[in-house]
């Protein structure tokens, strides 16, 4: 990135529904991936791109980010909580945070994808085509309600008439100047006020970024599939320093007789007892799995205890 951001804005405060029952004790982007909280891993890759500081907004459960980030820090960078009663959406959101943010321009980052996407060239298209906004485009293949037209987004939710191509990958660079068209106090997506900027001959870039990995973890499937990603090497972003951690969390305790198969992963506390078999399914912290249980496709939340044969289940 030629230009370096120092601050991120990054989306924390959503309801994760569509997650449940796997976000009903803690909010959806602190969910674990790999014995980590998933906004840790866009935490990782902002500081990886320069992001000095990070702000983020809370909602549901928001004394889980109080207590993750009670330091005030995360590997030494910043962390400013905004914390909002009722929701207020991604502009509303972003609006209330107006003063942590700061007047530099900011990265904007949604707490719920596990991305490795080039930002160094999202940035460098904000900077060198003087953009108001810029944000990241790809073929996701959830949407494609954004046209894009030699550097520039033209039409959202073909408001204009131009159709769509590509969807929005939830990363994008602000200027300040959006604070300016957000009104205080209410809940608003910055999607409209996007929208009408481009009407009114706003600077709105993008750039396609289809290269490298972006997972969306919207549904047990996805944080499912995800893990095998991992566990079978799939995916290693240059971000992540120290490599990855091992399946099976070293304070975990495995009975001699039980039995991990496929991609089965392990957190921190977790105990599996004799002649239990856990396949291809996730276990959180503190869990327990009961002597002869079986489990395959299963997700066994933290503290929870699992026992019997059960499959596809979310514990």
């Amino acid at each position: 990135m030629s230009r370096k951001i120092g601050t991120a804005f990054v989306l924390g405060a959503g309801l994760g529904t569509r997650l449940r029952p796997l976000t009903l004790d803690r909010p959806k982007p602190l969910v674990p991936v790999f014995h980590k909280p998933l906004i840790t891993y866009a935490l990782d890759h902002l500081k990886a791109a320069g992001v000095e500081k990070f702000v983020i907004n809370t909602h549901h459960h928001a004394e889980a980010f109080e207590e993750l980030f009670g330091s005030g820090s995360y590997r030494g960078c910043p962390v400013a909580l905004s914390y909002e009663p009722e929701l207020l959406d991604t502009g509303g959101g972003m609006k209330k945070a107006q003063d942590l943010i700061g007047g530099d321009p900011f990265l904007v980052y949604s707490g719920d994808i596990l991305t490795d996407v080039d930002l160094g060239t999202l940035g460098d298209a904000h900077f060198q085509c003087g953009h108001d906004v810029t944000l990241a485009l790809r073929n996701t293949g959830f949407s494609s309600s954004l046209a894009f037209r030699d550097g520039r987004v033209t039409d959202i939710r073909n408001r204009y008439g131009q159709g769509g191509g590509y969807d929005f990958a939830n990363v994008s660079i602000w200027n300040a100047s959006i604070f300016e068209r957000l009104p205080e106090g209410q809940k608003l997506s910055f999607v409209p006020v996007v929208s009408d900027w481009i009407g009114q001959g706003g600077q709105i870039g993008g750039v396609v970024l289809n290269d490298r990995a972006w997972f969306n973890i919207g549904s047990r499937k996805e944080y499912l599939d995800v893990h095998r990603t991992i566990f079978q090497g799939d995916w290693t972003p240059a971000y992540w320093e120290s490599g990855w951690p091992a399946a099976v969390h070293p304070s975990a305790w495995i009975a001699p007789s039980a039995r991990l198969e496929g991609w089965t992963v392990v957190g921190a506390g977790a105990e599996i007892g004799d002649g239990a078999v856990v396949r291809d399914s996730v276990v959180w912290e503190n869990a327990e799995i009961a002597s002869l249980a079986s489990l395959e496709a299963c997700i066994v939340r933290d503290g929870r205890r699992a026992e019997g044969t059960l499959r596809s289940v979310d514990v």
